[in-house]
């Protein structure tokens, strides 16, 4: 698995550990979201194996599919925040579009030696995200056949990830699966996203920034529920396909953030007065979507998944973590990333997330 000591990725190696006996090769290079505190619940067990390593290096990816010798390859490794790819759009190029080149040449290489049912059963699984489909108006929903729109240096790099995945499937035969999430929510999520950031700064007395309005609607899957339909697909998904994964709650960033306070007002009362006074309106993302929002229904009807979180039990699970783990986000905001704005288009300078 790639990227596998960040958010999305640490969730399904707790998982697999968890709740099957299969074992997992991690690969990571351990860039400022990959942190190997949100795998120490399973770091122990010896199913578990960790590789600090960049995908784009040919070399050593073959290696580790020569030692390792997967039946699956689940690739979740990629420069995800957008406000990060608006200051520098580089290494989202570097990341997201050469290194799943190179990653798909290995996992060929890899799949073209492999005999009898391992060569059928063997799945290269792209994990990618709705955001490559532009922005919906007020009605609609994203699908599978929906077209290719992105608006970011970031959606644009998956979304080119995307067509390669697609392009080493019809040209080469490799079996690859791909799947597009709506944002994820829940524990271990990197300080600079949204609900984190709110959480955090909320309990913290700071203030809770908001981008333009406020009125920005997203589709928000608890990350639990994303990491069991992602092995549901990767198991049981259909070669060549692509699922769309999303969690029936769309909300705007102004309704996510004072659900937020609500909470924090009933789990952390602040003696200054109600958490709702610290949000604060600031000048809007550059080409900031208006609205994502996903039908799931091919993954409902295929695999039988539906998210078992609503938003509301999902964000009080959140924010009971975040209570309940300040040495963990501590850890980060006394290093790599302490609360500042990014994705101003200008210098880096804070509302999080996608």
């Amino acid at each position: 698995m790639t990227g596998g000591a960040g958010f999305i990725g640490s969730a399904v190696v707790r998982r697999l550990i968890a709740q099957t006996e299969a074992a997992v090769c991690v690969v990571d290079k351990l860039t400022y979201a990959g942190n190997l505190a949100s795998l120490a619940p399973v770091s122990a067990d010896p199913r578990y194996r960790f590789e600090k390593a960049d995908i784009a290096d040919g070399e050593r990816m073959r290696a580790i599919f020569a030692d390792f010798d997967p039946d699956i390859v689940l690739h979740l490794a990629a420069e995800s925040h957008v406000d990060r790819s608006i200051d520098g759009p580089g290494a989202f190029i570097e990341t997201n579009i050469v290194g799943s080149y190179v990653l798909l040449q290995e996992a060929l290489r890899h799949w073209r030696g492999l005999e009898g049912g391992r060569r059928e059963r063997f799945r290269f699984h792209h994990i990618s995200t709705d955001e490559v489909f532009g922005s919906l108006g007020p009605d609609g929903l994203f699908d599978e056949a929906t077209a290719y729109a992105p608006n970011s240096p970031y959606s644009a790099s998956k979304a080119a990830s995307d067509h390669l995945v697609r392009a080493w499937h019809h040209t080469y035969g490799l079996p690859t699966l791909v799947t597009n999430c709506s944002n994820n929510y829940g524990p271990y999520h990197f300080p600079e996203k949204l609900i984190p950031l709110m959480i955090i700064n909320g309990i913290e007395g700071k203030p809770l920034p908001i981008y333009g309005n406020g009125l920005n609607v997203r589709d928000w899957l608890y990350v639990e529920d994303h990491a069991e339909a992602l092995l549901l697909v990767a198991q049981n998904g259909r070669s060549g396909e692509t699922y769309a994964i999303g969690g029936s709650a769309e909300m705007s960033n102004r309704q996510v953030v004072e659900a937020i306070c609500a909470l924090l007002d009933e789990l952390r009362p602040d003696p200054a007065g109600p958490h709702a006074r610290l949000i604060t309106y600031v000048a809007d993302r550059p080409g900031h979507d208006a609205r994502y929002a996903i039908d799931a229904g091919k993954i409902r009807r295929e695999l039988g998944w539906a998210p078992r979180q609503s938003f509301e039990s999902g964000l009080r699970r959140t924010v009971e973590w975040y209570l309940a783990h300040q040495d963990w986000w501590n850890d980060i905001r006394s290093g790599v990333y302490r609360g500042e704005r990014l994705g101003t288009g200008a210098a880096p300078a804070a509302e999080g997330g996608r």
